[in-house]
C-alpha cells in the first residue's frame, strides 16, 4: 500500500468496523499505523493494532472477522500465537494485530501507539498505558549478558551443523545468535535513548544506526552455516571485545578451540 491516503483510509475503515461491533470496545493503532510513527510509513508497513473486545469476547472476536474492512478483498486470513491473527488482503497488504479483551492482554507489550476507538471508561487507553510501561521497563540492555547468550547460540548451532542437523543449526545462527548481538550491539555502542530503536523488535532500523556492523551481519548470514557463525563470532570480537573488560573472552576462546577457529 504505497498511497498514504489508502493508507488512512483503511485505518478509518478499521475503526468504524471497531464502533459498529457491540462486542469490542476499542482500537489502539501501532507501530507505523500510529500517528507517532507516520514519519517511518512506506510501502512495505503493515497494519498493526489491538482490536480490544469486551471481557469474555476476544475468541468470538478473532473467529468471526466481519468486522474487517474490505471483505472481499480479503485472501487470507490465520491466527497467529494466542491472540493474534494475521490478514492479507490481495494487494499485498497485511493485518497483524491482537483481537482480545483485556484480561488476554496482561503481559503485553506496546510502543508508538494512538488510540482512535475507546469506551467512556478509557479502558483501551489504560491498556495501552500499561503495555508501555511494562515495553519501557523490559529495553534496558545487558550486553555481557547478550554477547554471553549470542556464544552460547554460536556453540549449539554449529555443533549441531556438524553433526548433520543444518536447518536447526541455521536457525541457532541467523536467527537466535544474531538476535542476541544485535541487543548487544546496540547497548554497548548506541545511546539507550536513541531515537529509532524499536522497543518491540531489536534488529528494526539497525541500518541506519550502525551501518558498518549491519552490513556485517547482513553478508554473514547469507553464507552456509558455520561460515556465518564464524564471521558473526568474528564481527562481536571485532566490534565489541575491545578495551571493554566484560566481554567473556575466555568464553569466545573456548568456543574457537572447540571448533578449531
Amino acid at each position: 500500500m504505497t498511497d498514504s491516503r489508502r493508507f488512512d483510509e483503511l485505518s478509518d475503515e478499521l475503526a468504524r468496523g471497531v464502533r459498529d461491533n457491540p462486542e469490542l470496545v476499542g482500537l489502539a493503532l501501532m507501530g507505523s499505523a500510529s500517528e507517532a510513527g507516520r514519519h517511518r510509513r512506506d510501502e512495505w508497513s503493515d497494519h498493526d493494532f489491538f482490536a480490544i473486545a469486551a471481557d469474555g469476547a476476544g475468541p468470538r472476536v478473532r473467529a468471526d472477522l466481519s468486522w474487517l474492512p474490505r471483505q472481499e478483498d480479503i485472501v487470507l486470513a490465520l491466527p497467529e500465537g494466542g491472540a493474534g491473527v494475521v490478514v492479507l488482503y490481495d494487494d499485498g497488504h497485511l493485518l497483524e494485530f491482537a483481537a482480545a479483551h483485556p484480561a488476554e492482554l496482561e503481559g503485553a507489550l506496546a510502543g508508538l501507539t494512538t488510540v482512535t476507538v475507546d469506551d467512556e471508561a478509557g479502558t483501551v487507553a489504560t491498556l495501552i498505558d500499561e503495555s508501555q510501561a511494562r515495553a519501557a521497563a523490559s529495553i534496558a540492555i545487558d550486553p555481557a549478558l547478550e554477547v554471553g547468550l549470542a556464544l552460547i547460540k554460536l556453540r549449539i548451532g554449529v555443533g549441531r551443523d556438524r553433526r548433520g542437523e543444518v536447518v536447526s543449526g541455521g536457525l541457532f545462527v541467523r536467527t537466535w545468535a544474531v538476535q542476541h548481538l544485535v541487543r548487544a550491539l546496540r547497548g554497548r555502542l548506541l545511546d539507550p535513548d536513541e531515537p529509532l530503536r524499536d522497543i518491540l523488535e531489536p534488529t528494526r532500523r539497525l541500518e541506519r544506526v550502525l551501518p558498518g556492523p549491519a552490513a556485517a551481519l547482513a553478508e554473514a548470514v547469507a553464507q552456509p552455516v558455520e561460515p556465518a557463525a564464524r564471521a558473526l563470532f568474528a564481527l562481536m570480537r571485532r566490534e565489541l571485545e575491545p578495551g571493554w573488560p566484560e566481554f567473556p573472552s575466555r568464553a569466545a576462546d573456548v568456543i574457537a578451540a572447540r571448533f578449531g577457529w
